[in-house]
């Protein structure tokens, strides 16, 4: 499995399959082909569909600018590798192709060529499934942050520490913040309005609401976040975590494991399953988020090995069959609200965990597979493309 620095990435949103993913590739074909004289983006599939709302194309644009860019949208064209397909070009000054690549945002910020997808040529962990780490802690008295701490790179938490820095710059930011969110919706933020409720009720999950609205707004704008696993999961770590730290008076320390924890989860994931909400829905982001985040807090709460395994797989099974619907293709409606929903139910998963001895029937590793597949199942409208679901209410509007 890949390091969680591939898990973990600070960029601007809305989208990590959508902007950060096209950002990269784009930036690769320019240092590879500096002399073209433009350059031609064929874009595929849910890149093709969503990008516009996604800002796919600006941030193409940007990214290979000052040379003129061309922007083919291709929505009918789904490559069977991935449904985030593109082909970018390098032209001459006579519109020749002087070079082309094939390159597929498979989710979290990630690019992959066509079959070197989990092809562990970037292998940084030497198992597979979250029951191999497990056995792996067993057998050797630790416990999943020793196990990062083994096996990633020698400075992973130091990399954690400016993933924590930036979620929370994230947090601090989207409170401040009352413009309206950019995009023809018109969307006012909420997440001030939240925090103000908190502060007369003192109640937890109002804190919760609160900061992982503010975060979330904050990608739905474009700003800066953290991938968790995704940008359009972006407000779910940061909305539970740091509340609890505020709340319960955690250290940034702990804060810091938690994310540690959290990312074999997340890791897990993009190993045997998907993080794209083109390929399997919004389980695969908002659903891994709050696994993620379900593990995390039962580890800060003194879980064992196994009822952190249990949060984990409690938080994604209760998202089974949650669809990708944006509307208008924006990270507005429903997913910042799926947000502040996921930090929640994240918190009850690990509550629930922690009732019992974590013995359970249906472990982690299996409803990644069943996550897996039933995304796979879903019709493309309720995978990222803005053609079902919540969607299709602003179809007319």
């Amino acid at each position: 499995m890949e390091s969680l620095k591939e898990l973990y990435k600070v960029g601007n949103g809305p989208s990590s399959s959508h902007t950060m993913g096209p950002q990269r590739a784009a930036d690769q074909f320019k240092n590879k082909y500096p002399e073209a004289a433009s350059y031609r983006a064929h874009l595929y599939g849910s890149l093709a569909a969503t990008g516009e709302g996604h800002l796919t194309d600006y941030i193409i644009k940007k990214t290979l600018e000052p040379k003129e860019v061309e922007i083919v949208w291709r929505e009918d064209i789904v490559k069977e590798y991935h449904p985030n397909g593109m082909m970018l070009e390098a032209l001459d000054e006579n519109k020749n192709v002087i070079g082309d690549w094939t390159i597929y945002s498979v989710g979290g910020g990630t690019i992959a060529e066509e079959g070197m997808r989990n092809s562990g040529e970037n292998a940084t962990y030497p198992h597979s499934t979250l029951e191999e780490i497990i056995t792996w802690c067993e057998q050797n008295n630790k416990n999943f942050v020793d196990y990062v701490k083994t096996y990633d790179d020698q400075d992973i938490m130091d990399y954690l520490g400016t993933i924590k820095d930036a979620m929370q710059r994230s947090v601090e930011e989207g409170l401040a913040a009352t413009e309206v969110i950019p995009g023809k919706l018109n969307l006012q933020r909420k997440a001030k309005f939240f925090h103000e409720q908190y502060e007369k009720n003192k109640q937890l999950n109002t804190l919760i609401y609160s900061y992982a609205l503010a975060a979330s707004e904050q990608n739905a704008s474009g700003y800066v976040i953290v991938t968790a696993p995704t940008c359009g999961s972006a407000g779910v770590i940061p909305g539970i975590l740091f509340a609890l730290k505020e709340y319960e008076g955690y250290s940034d320390e702990q804060i810091l494991d938690a994310l540690a924890v959290a990312g074999l989860i997340g890791i897990v994931v993009k190993k045997n399953g998907s993080v794209s909400g083109a390929e399997v829905g919004c389980q695969g982001e908002v659903g891994v988020a709050c696994a993620m985040a379900a593990a995390a807090i039962a580890f800060l709460k003194g879980g064992s090995l196994r009822q952190i395994e249990y949060a984990a797989e409690i938080g994604l099974e209760h998202h089974l069959g949650m669809t990708c619907d944006p509307a208008y293709g924006y990270v507005q409606i429903p997913c910042i609200e799926r947000n502040a929903m996921g930090a929640q139910r994240a918190f009850d998963a690990a509550n629930y965990a922690l009732l019992t001895n974590g013995e359970h029937h249906v472990t982690f590793d299996q409803i990644v597979e069943i996550m897996d597949e039933t995304g796979r199942d879903m019709m493309d409208k309720y995978r990222e493309t803005s053609k079902g679901g919540i969607a299709k209410l602003f179809f007319t509007c």
